[in-house]
């Protein structure tokens, strides 16, 4: 997802992942499918989200992943408080 304002500047919210194959899917009715895992663990900047338009799913998403992110980046913090104190604003819950 992305915004760009003709002729000033634009953004877009990306992240990298890897995809492996599900083994066992409960629907087989459609083929293979694939999970997707993220590469890329840095948190999405909530103030540029409108979170009204999320459903409960997509905080749900949103959420674990930034979970994943903190738990994932937070010990290698240690000798960091300030970017721990920035890591822990940037990946709280929404709901």
């Amino acid at each position: 997802p992305g915004i760009y304002k003709v002729g000033k500047w634009g953004i877009r919210l990306e992240n990298l992942v890897i995809h492996t194959k599900v083994e066992n899917p409960k629907n087989k009715d459609f083929g293979e499918f694939l999970y997707f895992k993220p590469v890329t663990l840095c948190p999405f900047e909530i103030s540029c989200i409108d979170t009204k338009m999320l459903d409960e799913k997509e905080k749900e998403w949103l959420n674990n992943y930034h979970k994943e992110v903190f738990e994932k980046l937070s010990p290698k913090l240690g000798d960091y408080p300030k970017a721990l104190v920035w890591l822990e604003k940037r990946t709280k819950a929404i709901f």
